[in-house]
């Protein structure tokens, strides 16, 4: 009699396939949580850690150096050297 594929009754695995299969499951899991655990602590790191650098620009109120060193050397006053 001709049947489909899917329709074929499946052959019983043996202990020792279900043993291998059950490892391959397990395996594939706890790569899984690991690799979604890993992922919530880089969230909650980025999230805790989130705008805490400092910069060292001058903010909108203080003149910056570059302008002020123009105006020293607008003013006409020589600029001293040192040699190392």
């Amino acid at each position: 009699m001709m049947t489909t594929p899917i329709l074929r009754p499946t052959e019983a695995l043996s202990p020792e396939d279900g043993a291998s299969t059950a490892l391959i499951a397990v395996v594939i899991t706890v790569v899984f949580l690991t690799l979604l655990s890993v992922m919530i602590l880089i969230f909650f790191y980025l999230y805790k850690n989130k705008g805490s650098y400092v910069t060292y620009e001058p903010t909108e109120g203080e003149p910056s150096a570059i302008v002020q060193m123009e105006s020293d050397l607008a003013k006409g006053t020589e600029k001293e050297e040192y040699f190392i």
